[in-house]
């Protein structure tokens, strides 16, 4: 029995190998799982990389857009006040240009009342009779009433002239401002 004890255990030697030979197949199966969970992480990475960069590349194509928009706007806003300015300048240089014609105009009509006057005045002082004063005076006061009347239409007309060349230039910004947004609000 000693014999089978001895042919059935295995020799030292023997049992070294085999332990050597596992050791080796499980290094090689751990180097080749490694491997392999490598390749893995760096497909991972090399995809999310990828990825990043897209996600990367379309934000900033986003921004530049935007930016962009941002800028034709501001610019667009620029000009537009730029416009603004121009017209209110207009319409105060013509409201002035208009009230200093208003000025001289007003002032000829006080002029000419004035020389009314005194040939009213000079026409009394050649009076004979009471009856020759009181006709007189009627004639210059209804000629009077009647250049007085036809004088404030006049000065009248010209005032609404005065008024419509002053507001022409905000009338047409107002008009353009009107156009513009309901063109971009209808975009």
């Amino acid at each position: 029995m000693a014999n089978e004890n001895e042919t059935k255990a295995p020799k030292p030697a023997e049992a070294g190998k085999a332990a050597e030979a596992r050791a080796t197949e499980v290094r090689r199966q751990a180097e080749e799982l490694t491997q392999a969970a490598a390749a893995r992480v760096r497909k991972i990475v090399d995809n999310s990389a990828g990825e990043a960069q897209r996600v990367t590349e379309k934000t900033m194509e986003q921004a530049n857009r935007t930016a962009e928009t941002l800028f034709k706007a501001a610019e667009d806003a620029a000009e537009f006040s730029r416009g603004n300015v121009e017209a209110f300048a207009k319409a105060a240089q013509a409201y002035v240009a208009g009230m200093q014609d208003l000025g001289r105009f007003g002032m000829a009509i006080v002029q000419g009342m004035t020389d009314h006057a005194l040939e009213g005045a000079k026409a009394l002082t050649s009076v004979k009779s009471l009856q020759e004063a009181a006709q007189v005076q009627a004639n210059y006061t209804r000629s009077a009433i009647e250049k007085a009347v036809s004088e404030s239409a006049r000065f009248q007309e010209a005032a609404l002239k005065v008024a419509e060349q002053s507001f022409a230039p905000l009338s047409a910004r107002m008009t353009l401002a009107v156009e513009k947004f309901s063109r971009q609000n209808a975009a």
